[in-house]
């Protein structure tokens, strides 16, 4: 239903997702530690969604910049150990710029034309990248991947995801993107598939710095909200910026 949502209302939910996503973020990083701050950089960081909505991207320039004086004023004055305050500042200022500008490249796709039918490519792109590595993993994994980030993740499973990754963009293709060729499909569906899984990788490396499992519990089962959007925050600049000027979107 959201996916027909008018782009106000598809606005809103993204600017709600990317404000808990904030506060997930800064939690796994910072703790119970600077809880003003943390809200503070989770509201602001969700504003960048209503700009972009509004077409408004001259208004980014001054809103970091502001970002930068508030935060380092509020880190200066609000002092609490002084050993650690370039890696907590350091953590809210990876956020306000990791999420916010990856995931905000949504709504640019969603004025597209055809932008709905991006979005969708995408989502099954990367979910039928993240099943088949799964599946293909369990079976086949032998090889380990990147194990001092994602001790689970294997070669073959990665392998079988980015055979996913292509046949989810084949079957968008012809399902309801007929203007894509079978050689750009391939294409854009291995490009999907390296970059989710890239995304992923650094969400792993996040957290395990932090030493968390996962990012949140929001979603039972399944972590917080920022643990689903890790494949995507990679993919979504991607996808956009093919299907601007790839496309003439």
């Amino acid at each position: 239903m959201l996916g027909y949502a008018n782009p106000a209302v598809f606005s809103i939910f993204v600017t709600l997702v990317l404000f808990l996503s904030l506060i997930e973020f800064n939690r796994m990083g910072l703790g119970s530690e600077h809880r003003f701050e943390q809200w503070l950089a989770a509201a602001i960081g969700a504003s960048v969604i209503p700009l972009l909505l509004y077409q408004q991207e001259v208004l980014l320039f001054p809103l970091f910049t502001g970002i930068i004086l508030i935060f380092s004023l509020l880190f200066l004055f609000r002092l609490r150990l002084i050993t650690e305050v370039h890696h907590r500042l350091g953590w809210i200022i990876l956020g306000l710029v990791y999420l916010p500008f990856l995931l905000g490249h949504l709504i640019p796709l969603r004025l597209l034309p055809d932008g709905r039918q991006w979005i969708f490519l995408t989502l099954i792109a990367i979910m039928s990248c993240d099943s088949c590595a799964y599946f293909v993993g369990s079976k086949f994994g032998k090889r380990k991947l990147y194990p001092l980030v994602s001790p689970n993740k294997s070669v073959e499973g990665a392998i079988g995801g980015l055979v996913g990754s292509v046949l989810g963009v084949l079957l968008a293709k012809l399902s309801f993107l007929p203007d894509i060729g079978f050689f750009a499909a391939i294409v854009i569906g291995l490009l999907l598939g390296v970059m989710g899984q890239l995304g992923d990788l650094f969400e792993s490396l996040l957290k395990r710095a932090c030493k968390v499992k996962d990012s949140g519990s929001m979603i039972p089962g399944h972590g917080g909200i920022f643990d689903r959007l890790d494949s995507l925050l990679f993919a979504f600049p991607i996808i956009y910026y093919v299907a601007r000027y790839g496309y003439g979107g």
